[in-house]
């Protein structure tokens, strides 16, 4: 990195900047975020559960790949770059939340396993009501400038507990419920309604972008690097351990997929919350979000041009 850029980025800390998000915009993102899993729920069904208790090593591999492997290669990166102390922090927040909104579509085009994928959805979104804030502050506490931080907004874990469970497993519970009881019914409104969430829960995310677009192009190049090189070692971390384990082909690409497209909305929405949009976090979990659909899609492409071998799906 330029040395006057960086003297520059000491001079103006982004750490002390925050982002302008009200309190009304902060309720309209937490039901946005709410729907998506809520629509994302409605195709989600207890035999995908049954399938994964007959080969459950699949799914054991993908959660620790999750919660377990990209904060810890997060954390090892961190301390090679050496970020500013918010960019570090919104590093450990997207590393600690569970698999991204798309990542089942980002599978199906990549011609991986996409019931492990509704499957890992399913099961992180549970995982992260605990792991999400529990890894945010862990690895948060390790690193000397985000613990900082951290000591000075002072969290309590429970009220970030709380509104994750609230944002995800409520949702989820009930999306699977309504699935459960009128499946036709799900399948229906699940199409438009995953959609049109998604739409709308972007379209508040580029608001927030463009409402305070002058900080964010001023650091868009100190951020850019740091987010493709933290995105594509996700991916890589995951593909990597499944490998190393054995797993299909299929379920290669599922697990590096799920652990590369990381639901940076909830980072968003948590940063919103519990760090008064600060700066640095932001700007790190927005440009994750978006620049994850990006990465994912061009994998899906290039891995969709490469069929499974006939022998590992039998």
């Amino acid at each position: 990195m330029d040395l006057k850029f960086h003297n520059f980025l000491v001079t103006t800390p982004l750490d002390k900047i925050h982002i302008d998000f009200n309190e009304q915009s902060l309720w309209v993102l937490n039901v946005a975020l709410a729907l998506v899993m809520f629509g994302i729920a409605l195709d989600i069904s207890i035999d995908d559960f049954r399938r994964l208790a007959r080969n459950p090593k699949a799914l054991f591999v993908g959660v620790l790949s999750q919660f377990i492997l990209l904060p810890a290669v997060t954390f090892v990166l961190v301390l090679l770059v050496e970020p500013l102390p918010s960019i570090a922090l919104g590093m450990f927040m997207v590393a600690a939340c569970p698999g991204g909104n798309i990542s089942n579509f980002i599978t199906h085009l990549a011609r991986g396993n996409t019931a492990l994928s509704v499957s890992l959805t399913a099961v992180a979104t549970l995982l992260a009501v605990v792991m999400t804030p529990l890894n945010l502050q862990l690895w948060g506490a390790l690193y000397g400038p985000t613990a900082s931080i951290l000591k000075d907004v002072a969290i309590d874990p429970s009220a970030m507990i709380k509104l994750v469970a609230l944002l995800l497993g409520l949702p989820l519970i009930l999306g699977m419920w309504i699935n459960h009881i009128r499946p036709k019914f799900a399948f229906k409104i699940a199409k438009v309604l995953k959609v049109l969430s998604l739409v709308f829960f972007v379209t508040l995310i580029f608001i927030a972008l463009y409402d305070n677009r002058d900080i964010f192009m001023e650091y868009v190049l100190y951020v850019f690097w740091i987010v493709v090189m933290h995105n594509l070692l996700a991916f890589a971390t995951g593909y990597s351990v499944a490998k190393f384990l054995g797993l299909s082909q299929m379920d290669k690409r599922t697990i590096g997929i799920e652990t590369g497209i990381q639901n940076s909305g909830l980072g968003l929405l948590l940063i919103f919350t519990f760090f008064d949009g600060m700066g640095g976090m932001a700007l790190l979990a927005a440009f994750w979000g978006i620049w994850h659909l990006i990465s994912g899609l061009a994998i899906a492409t290039f891995w969709g041009y490469f069929p499974i071998d006939k022998e590992e799906l039998v």
